[in-house]
Protein backbone atom coordinates (compact mmCIF):
# COMPACT_ATOMS: atom_id res chain seq x y z
CA UNK A 1 0.00 0.00 0.00
CA UNK A 2 1.18 3.47 -0.75
CA UNK A 3 2.17 5.57 2.08
CA UNK A 4 0.26 8.89 2.08
CA UNK A 5 1.69 12.00 3.73
CA UNK A 6 -0.92 14.72 5.29
CA UNK A 7 0.29 18.33 5.06
CA UNK A 8 0.01 20.00 8.19
CA UNK A 9 -3.24 22.89 8.26
CA UNK A 10 -1.62 25.68 7.60
CA UNK A 11 -1.56 28.23 10.23
CA UNK A 12 -2.59 32.12 8.98
CA UNK A 13 -0.20 34.60 10.67
CA UNK A 14 -1.84 37.55 12.24
CA UNK A 15 -0.47 40.83 11.28
CA UNK A 16 0.70 43.00 14.17
CA UNK A 17 -1.19 46.38 14.95
CA UNK A 18 1.18 49.15 16.08
CA UNK A 19 -1.49 51.82 16.90
CA UNK A 20 0.30 55.68 15.95
CA UNK A 21 1.55 57.02 19.34
CA UNK A 22 -0.42 60.38 21.42
CA UNK A 23 1.13 62.22 22.91
CA UNK A 24 0.28 65.21 25.33
CA UNK A 25 2.06 67.79 27.86
CA UNK A 26 0.57 69.22 31.09
CA UNK A 27 2.19 71.50 33.75
CA UNK A 28 2.22 70.04 37.64
CA UNK A 29 2.54 71.94 40.30
CA UNK A 30 4.02 70.49 43.24
CA UNK A 31 4.39 71.69 46.68
CA UNK A 32 7.47 70.35 49.46
CA UNK A 33 5.85 69.43 52.39
CA UNK A 34 9.66 68.82 54.15
CA UNK A 35 12.88 71.00 53.40
CA UNK A 36 14.91 70.21 49.57
CA UNK A 37 18.38 69.54 50.19
CA UNK A 38 20.53 70.20 48.00
CA UNK A 39 23.94 67.77 47.29
CA UNK A 40 25.50 68.84 43.64
CA UNK A 41 28.95 67.43 42.94
CA UNK A 42 31.39 70.06 43.02
CA UNK A 43 34.06 70.49 40.07
CA UNK A 44 36.24 69.88 42.96
CA UNK A 45 34.98 66.81 43.64
CA UNK A 46 34.54 65.45 40.16
CA UNK A 47 38.15 66.11 39.51
CA UNK A 48 39.38 64.32 42.65
CA UNK A 49 37.46 61.11 41.42
CA UNK A 50 39.36 61.47 38.33
CA UNK A 51 42.96 61.43 40.10
CA UNK A 52 44.45 58.32 39.64
CA UNK A 53 45.03 57.33 43.08
CA UNK A 54 48.47 56.80 42.83
CA UNK A 55 48.71 60.65 41.69
CA UNK A 56 46.71 61.77 44.98
CA UNK A 57 48.87 63.72 47.93
CA UNK A 58 47.56 63.08 51.49
CA UNK A 59 48.71 64.93 54.28
CA UNK A 60 48.08 65.07 58.03
CA UNK A 61 46.91 68.20 57.74
CA UNK A 62 43.34 69.10 55.89
CA UNK A 63 42.83 71.91 53.88
CA UNK A 64 40.26 75.04 55.54
CA UNK A 65 37.04 74.29 55.16
CA UNK A 66 34.88 76.77 53.16
CA UNK A 67 31.02 76.58 54.64
CA UNK A 68 29.98 79.66 51.88
CA UNK A 69 32.03 77.85 48.68
CA UNK A 70 30.07 74.20 49.85
CA UNK A 71 26.92 76.14 50.32
CA UNK A 72 27.08 77.27 46.90
CA UNK A 73 29.24 74.32 45.17
CA UNK A 74 26.00 72.25 46.32
CA UNK A 75 23.46 74.58 44.36
CA UNK A 76 22.11 73.69 40.62
CA UNK A 77 21.90 77.13 38.89
CA UNK A 78 19.86 77.85 36.46
CA UNK A 79 21.86 79.02 33.25
CA UNK A 80 21.24 82.53 32.42
CA UNK A 81 19.46 83.55 35.86
CA UNK A 82 21.29 85.07 38.26
CA UNK A 83 20.48 83.58 42.01
CA UNK A 84 17.69 81.27 40.25
CA UNK A 85 18.21 77.35 41.71
CA UNK A 86 17.31 74.21 40.32
CA UNK A 87 16.96 70.38 40.82
CA UNK A 88 18.17 67.64 38.15
CA UNK A 89 14.24 66.95 36.40
CA UNK A 90 15.71 63.39 36.12
CA UNK A 91 14.73 63.24 40.18
CA UNK A 92 11.35 63.82 39.82
CA UNK A 93 11.21 60.92 37.00
CA UNK A 94 12.81 58.59 39.11
CA UNK A 95 10.66 59.52 42.04
CA UNK A 96 7.99 58.37 40.14
CA UNK A 97 9.19 55.13 38.99
CA UNK A 98 10.34 54.50 42.51
CA UNK A 99 7.34 54.88 44.07
CA UNK A 100 5.62 52.24 41.66
CA UNK A 101 7.20 49.38 44.09
CA UNK A 102 4.03 49.96 46.24
CA UNK A 103 1.67 49.61 43.05
CA UNK A 104 0.63 45.96 42.37
CA UNK A 105 1.38 44.73 39.10
CA UNK A 106 2.65 47.86 37.20
CA UNK A 107 6.55 47.48 35.98
CA UNK A 108 8.99 49.97 36.28
CA UNK A 109 10.17 49.47 32.82
CA UNK A 110 6.78 50.23 31.25
CA UNK A 111 6.78 53.27 33.51
CA UNK A 112 10.20 54.36 32.56
CA UNK A 113 8.92 54.61 28.67
CA UNK A 114 5.47 55.80 29.44
CA UNK A 115 5.99 59.47 30.77
CA UNK A 116 8.82 62.38 31.24
CA UNK A 117 9.51 64.90 33.21
CA UNK A 118 10.75 67.67 30.60
CA UNK A 119 13.50 70.02 31.99
CA UNK A 120 13.73 74.15 31.86
CA UNK A 121 17.36 74.02 31.26
CA UNK A 122 20.03 72.58 31.21
CA UNK A 123 18.17 69.41 32.48
CA UNK A 124 17.18 71.14 35.89
CA UNK A 125 13.65 71.89 37.14
CA UNK A 126 13.71 75.63 38.56
CA UNK A 127 12.18 75.94 42.00
CA UNK A 128 10.40 78.35 43.59
CA UNK A 129 12.31 79.40 46.94
CA UNK A 130 15.29 80.66 48.94
CA UNK A 131 18.38 78.47 49.68
CA UNK A 132 19.65 78.94 53.50
CA UNK A 133 22.83 76.97 54.70
CA UNK A 134 22.70 74.18 56.93
CA UNK A 135 24.99 72.38 58.95
CA UNK A 136 25.37 68.59 59.68
CA UNK A 137 27.60 66.00 60.79
CA UNK A 138 27.67 63.04 58.87
CA UNK A 139 29.82 59.82 59.43
CA UNK A 140 31.76 58.42 56.47
CA UNK A 141 31.83 55.04 56.03
CA UNK A 142 29.87 54.79 59.46
CA UNK A 143 33.25 55.81 61.49
CA UNK A 144 34.74 59.00 60.88
CA UNK A 145 32.63 62.11 61.67
CA UNK A 146 32.72 65.33 59.53
CA UNK A 147 31.07 68.30 58.71
CA UNK A 148 28.67 69.00 55.16
CA UNK A 149 27.51 72.31 54.73
CA UNK A 150 24.91 72.38 52.22
CA UNK A 151 21.78 74.32 50.57
CA UNK A 152 18.34 73.55 51.98
CA UNK A 153 15.17 75.29 50.37
CA UNK A 154 12.82 75.13 53.71
CA UNK A 155 9.38 76.08 51.63
CA UNK A 156 9.91 75.17 47.89
CA UNK A 157 7.31 74.33 44.89
CA UNK A 158 7.90 73.85 41.59
CA UNK A 159 6.49 73.67 38.29
CA UNK A 160 7.41 70.24 36.27
CA UNK A 161 6.81 70.03 32.59
CA UNK A 162 5.49 65.99 32.21
CA UNK A 163 4.83 64.39 28.84
CA UNK A 164 3.26 61.04 28.51
CA UNK A 165 1.58 58.30 26.24
CA UNK A 166 -2.41 58.41 26.37
CA UNK A 167 -2.08 55.08 25.24
CA UNK A 168 -0.06 54.10 28.07
CA UNK A 169 -1.11 55.99 31.34
CA UNK A 170 -3.49 58.61 31.89
CA UNK A 171 -3.35 62.10 33.48
CA UNK A 172 -4.95 61.20 36.94
CA UNK A 173 -2.96 58.56 37.09
CA UNK A 174 0.38 60.51 36.49
CA UNK A 175 -0.93 62.99 39.53
CA UNK A 176 -1.20 60.01 41.92
CA UNK A 177 1.64 58.30 41.25
CA UNK A 178 3.33 61.96 41.91
CA UNK A 179 1.50 62.04 45.30
CA UNK A 180 2.95 58.25 46.31
CA UNK A 181 6.62 59.76 44.85
CA UNK A 182 6.03 62.54 47.20
CA UNK A 183 4.71 60.98 50.16
CA UNK A 184 7.26 57.85 50.62
CA UNK A 185 10.18 58.48 47.76
CA UNK A 186 10.77 62.25 48.17
CA UNK A 187 14.09 64.12 46.24
CA UNK A 188 17.25 65.33 47.25
CA UNK A 189 19.83 64.07 50.59
CA UNK A 190 18.06 62.34 52.92
CA UNK A 191 14.71 61.84 51.39
CA UNK A 192 12.52 58.94 52.93
CA UNK A 193 14.16 56.46 49.90
CA UNK A 194 17.36 57.07 51.89
CA UNK A 195 16.06 56.64 55.28
CA UNK A 196 15.13 60.08 55.86
CA UNK A 197 12.19 62.42 55.86
CA UNK A 198 13.51 65.61 53.69
CA UNK A 199 12.43 66.34 50.30
CA UNK A 200 8.75 65.38 50.32
CA UNK A 201 6.04 67.39 48.55
CA UNK A 202 2.70 66.56 47.29
CA UNK A 203 0.47 68.11 44.26
CA UNK A 204 -0.92 71.16 44.36
CA UNK A 205 -4.62 71.33 44.99
CA UNK A 206 -5.01 67.47 44.98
Amino acid sequence: MKATTEKPPKIEQESVQIPAIQTETFKLKIVGTSPLICHKFSQKAKEAMLTPKAARVTTSKRAPRDPDQAFRDSLYPIPGKKGVYGFPAAGFKKAAVSACRQIDSVPMTFLRGAFFVIDDADGLVEIEGTPTMREDIVRLNGMTADVRFRAEFKKWAATLTIQYNKGSISKAQIINLMNMAGFSVGVGEWRPERNGSSGRFMVQGS
